[in-house]
């Protein structure tokens, strides 16, 4: 009778644990962590994606903005939050220079790449290289670089970062050195760059249309496989000359061990809003075209866009972080 009866209270419990596992989602708001200020390619991605899963699945999402330390910050709040599918991240290709970034050091890691499942790559932008600086092309700056070495400020939105690894990677194909300025985001570099205390960056398309339109800064090359639509009269890195490809990318995330149907709730409704016509309006204002990719696709891709990201850091090795 013992037997039997601890039989029926273990079956039991399964069948409570499994409707707990499947419990409706969501039934109250999610939050949005980006790890950059406002104003950067995550926000301006983030936000009208947060407003089509609003309407998509009737709860609100909420984007919280959680900066520092080249996006770490934000990101490991999200590696350490209850899997539950009610904090997720939007992050850029940052996030995976942070582990290589503690490996390279010898320290324990902020967080790894496994402790996230991607949801959906969202955007995957060039950056465009700008100058706010008497250089009309791109020969011009080389020119002045190799001549003034480590006199040309460049601005990043952090060590490491998104923004950073791509003028190291122009640096090291040019053979030159300039004077790195690191800030929080997307925004404060363009900041500094607008404001003198830097002279260049690679900026997302979207952020710099607007100042590129005001004549405040100018595009002298872009880093991706062809020239953008939106410049057609941009040359590209390697039209230039330098082997150099590189993308910006977005993607969303959850914390590793959510349930599956919260998992699969979420991709389903991210593909639906990526077709959302508010969400493509927005992204075309900025221009910043769509690229998805649903979460297998993302995997494959984010497994080896990882790889080029790491022998980078390696090649840069440990330069100061501020």
């Amino acid at each position: 009778m013992r037997r039997v009866a601890f039989v029926i209270v273990a079956v039991v419990s399964a069948v409570v644990s499994g409707a707990a596992a499947q419990e409706p989602y969501p039934t109250r708001p999610v939050t949005i962590v980006n790890p950059f200020p406002p104003g950067g390619i995550a926000d301006l991605t983030a936000r009208p994606l947060a407003a089509a899963l609003e309407r998509i699945l009737k709860q609100p999402f909420v984007v919280s903005n959680k900066p520092g330390a080249a996006g770490a910050v934000g990101a490991q709040s999200v590696a350490v939050a209850k899997p539950d599918g009610y904090t997720l991240l939007v992050a850029l290709v940052s996030i995976s220079s942070t582990p290589e970034v503690d490996k390279l050091f010898g320290r324990p890691p902020i967080y790894t790449r496994d402790q996230f499942v991607g949801i959906a790559r969202l955007n995957a932008d060039p950056p465009l290289l700008v100058v706010n600086g008497p250089w009309k092309t791109l020969p011009e700056l080389v020119d002045d670089a190799r001549k003034r070495p480590g006199e040309i400020t460049y601005a990043s939105s952090g060590p490491y970062g998104a923004s950073h690894l791509p003028i190291e990677m122009l640096l090291n194909a040019a053979g030159l050195k300039m004077r790195h300025l690191p800030t929080t985001g997307g925004a404060p570099a363009t900041t500094a760059v607008l404001g003198g205390h830097a002279q260049l960056w690679a900026s997302p398309p979207a952020l710099a249309v607007p100042h590129i339109q005001a004549g405040k800064m100018r595009p002298l090359a872009s880093y991706g496989a062809t020239r953008l639509a939106a410049f057609p009269d941009v040359p590209t890195l390697k039209e230039l000359g330098y082997d150099v490809e590189y993308y910006v990318w977005t993607a969303l995330f959850a914390p590793r061990g959510v349930p599956a149907h919260v998992v699969q709730t979420l991709r389903d409704a991210t593909r639906k809003a990526m077709q959302d016509p508010e969400l493509r309006a927005s992204m075309e204002k900025a221009k910043t075209p769509i690229a998805y990719q649903d979460a297998d696709e993302f995997k494959k891709f984010w497994d080896e866009d990882a790889q080029r990201i790491a022998a980078v850091i390696q090649k840069m090795g440990k330069v100061a972080e501020k």
